[in-house]
């Protein structure tokens, strides 16, 4: 299964690719830690994996997108195009990162594979409270990755499933905190870029997944209880047995495309 992962910034991008085992290493390309980089249109730098023995990729392409749903998106969809082009199409499309957990569901350096990958500030605030965008009769506000692929990879992570809400402002507050955590029963995570990443892979019939580390709690900021470090230490680690957990489910069958909205008034 050929697949892309996106995070939002290098240092995400770089602690997925140390995933890969120098030791695995096939052909001179490896030697200095298994990725190449190569040059997409608008700037972006995909590190391609090398290919094992059997001329497959060794491990998941990976790219930094830049920060926010907007830019995900913009970057997933530039690589997908690309590789489609180039006949080199992908299977999977991965958002991955780090992100902020709901405690005490997600503590500090908890894995989790979200269930439902959902935009959680994609609506509109009215007297009675916030409408999400599909109850306003446009588009979609919720993806949900194959079942089967979320169990193996939780699995095989040793995470948690459970939704994962996208927002374009980081909460900074207990009440926004306990705000998101009622609208979204079970939430685990809030992370800032998985459900672009999800709208590009839908755009393109491709399934998709989103795979997060936790390195701080969701509400008041507090810099210095943050993780990054060990959170990130994490994601390595979690993709070390991704190559793995894809390799027992059957890849998941092309969804067409979403219908573009259109105003009716």
């Amino acid at each position: 299964m050929r697949a892309l992962v996106v995070t939002a910034v290098a240092a995400e991008r770089d602690a997925v690719c140390a995933a890969l085992d120098a030791a695995t290493a096939t052909n001179a390309e490896t030697a200095a830690g298994g990725y190449r980089p190569a040059a997409l249109p608008g700037g972006y730098a995909l590190h391609r994996a090398p290919t094992g023995p059997d001329g497959a990729p060794a491990a998941p392409d990976v790219l930094a997108a830049g920060v926010g749903p907007a830019a995900a998106a913009a970057g997933t969809a530039t690589a997908l195009t690309a590789a489609a082009l180039a006949a080199t199409s992908y299977d999977l499309v991965v958002s991955a990162g780090i992100g902020g957990g709901f405690a005490p569901a997600a503590p500090l350096g908890a894995v989790v594979v979200a269930d439902a990958i959902v935009a959680a500030d994609l609506g509109a605030e009215t007297p009675d409270g916030f409408v999400p965008v599909t109850e306003l009769g446009f588009g979609t506000a919720v993806h949900r990755p194959d079942p089967a692929l979320v169990a193996a990879v939780a699995a095989a992570t040793g995470g948690t499933a459970g939704p994962v809400v996208t927002v374009s402002t980081v909460t900074g507050s207990a009440a926004r905190a306990a705000e998101l955590a009622a609208r979204h029963p079970g939430v685990l995570v809030e992370a800032m870029e998985g459900f672009g990443v999800a709208e590009a892979a839908a755009a393109h019939g491709l399934p998709v997944l989103e795979l997060r580390t936790v390195s701080n709690a969701v509400g008041p900021r507090d810099r210095a209880a943050w993780r990054i470090g060990p959170a990130l230490a994490a994601l390595t680690g979690a993709f070390r047995t991704f190559p793995g957990a894809l390799a027992g489910v059957p890849a998941a069958a092309p969804t067409p495309p979403p219908p573009t909205p259109r105003r009716t008034s």
